[in-house]
């Protein structure tokens, strides 16, 4: 098997790319899943903007370059808009702001608004606490029903009282994928929006959100867009909803005049709208760079050897002859890039591999991830 792998490592068109990260010696860190590596250009780009644009340019540097600034204004549609071909959206789409929960929390009570009278919002039983906690807060206030349902179940649980399908597209324990565009369609059919959750989607496999005929998405910059930790998260709205769309942390960034400083708001016309407070410019540098170098490896072929390193993975454990319950889909192309095993001491088999150098993560109650 030794062999076998260093024969791949010498055929792979990416090798080169791992040079452009900063990885300690002796790991192997497969939980790019939890938290991306750190690009070595991160740093440079961060000193850059410290010392130069904020140190020296200070204020200046939120107006444009024309004028001697740094941009910074203009940084959330920026990355937003180089964000968007990484999910088959335009990218006056895309905006690049606030975390994964915010998001979802602008973007469901936006979605609620565009269909009166409906106030279920469907989601999967064993989502990922943060969608479904944020379904929970609306909820509270009256404004959202929360509706759960299995995942073989989902489709049949549309019926007219639903306003929206939230799902997330890969799911974080397992890693199974959704069909995207079946599940859109069925929802649309049955009167519902739909807002998919790509945070275990973006950067590592391909998603086309216009062809899924997507309303409304979110992403995480911190796993494979290797943004750092807490790093800005993006949405997407399809431009068809833009006019209609009222979000409701109307905060002074998504102003349509943020500098006139008007007692009265008036939504910015676009994505811009979705914008709340100002936006974290040492975050946004740090998520710009990740984003520029995995636009540069590019997302097919990161997922096509993704998939080649779980599946040779795979058969290592069985020419080894050890025994683990896959928790993930046995189809490479059913699942996200990670694998899933269940094991009564996942979080002791964890700690091990960790000792030893190899970098995973547990996720209770019995599941050991590992990140390809």
């Amino acid at each position: 098997m030794v062999e076998a792998a260093r024969a791949r490592d010498a055929a792979d068109p990416l090798a080169g790319y791992r040079a452009r990260f900063a990885l300690p010696e002796g790991v192997i860190y497969l939980d790019g899943n939890s938290l991306g590596a750190l690009p070595l250009a991160t740093r440079a780009a961060m000193a850059r903007v410290i010392e130069r644009e904020w140190g020296e340019g200070l204020i200046r540097s939120w107006n444009t370059p024309e004028v001697g600034g740094a941009g910074w204004f203009d940084m959330a549609s920026r990355i937003g808009g180089k964000i968007a071909p990484l999910v088959g959206a335009a990218p006056q789409e895309v905006i690049a702001c606030d975390s994964t929960s915010v998001n979802l929390f602008k973007l469901i009570a936006a979605a609620l608004a565009l269909r009166p009278g409906r106030k279920v919002v469907l989601s999967e039983a064993g989502n990922f606490p943060t969608d479904l906690y944020m379904i929970a807060g609306l909820e509270a206030q009256g404004l959202a029903e929360r509706r759960l349902a299995e995942r073989a179940r989902l489709a049949e649980a549309l019926d007219g009282e639903v306003a929206l399908l939230l799902l997330t597209h890969v799911h974080y324990r397992t890693g199974e994928l959704f069909d995207m565009a079946a599940l859109t369609r069925a929802a649309h059919e049955a009167g519902a929006l739909v807002l998919w959750d790509l945070s275990h989607s973006t950067g590592a496999l391909p998603v086309d959100l216009h062809a899924a005929g997507a309303d409304f998405a979110v992403g995480c910059g911190y796993k494979y867009l290797c943004g750092g930790p807490g790093a800005p998260a993006f949405a997407f709205v399809a431009e068809r909803h833009h006019a209609d769309l009222r979000q409701p942390l109307t905060g002074w960034f998504g102003h349509a005049a943020p500098f006139a400083f008007s007692d009265d708001y008036a939504p910015a016309p676009g994505i811009e709208r979705l914008q709340c407070g100002t936006p974290p410019v040492l975050g946004l540098t740090a998520l710009e760079v990740g984003v520029d170098l995995i636009a540069e490896i590019g997302v097919e072929r990161l997922h096509a050897k993704s998939r080649a390193l779980s599946e040779f993975f795979l058969e290592c454990l069985g020419t080894l002859g050890v025994a683990l319950e896959l928790a993930s889909p046995v189809a490479s192309d059913q699942r996200g890039s990670q694998l899933s095993f269940r094991h009564p001491e996942a979080y002791a088999l964890c700690q091990a591999l960790i000792a030893r150098g190899v970098i995973g993560d547990f996720r209770a109650p019995d599941v050991l991830r590992l990140g390809f």
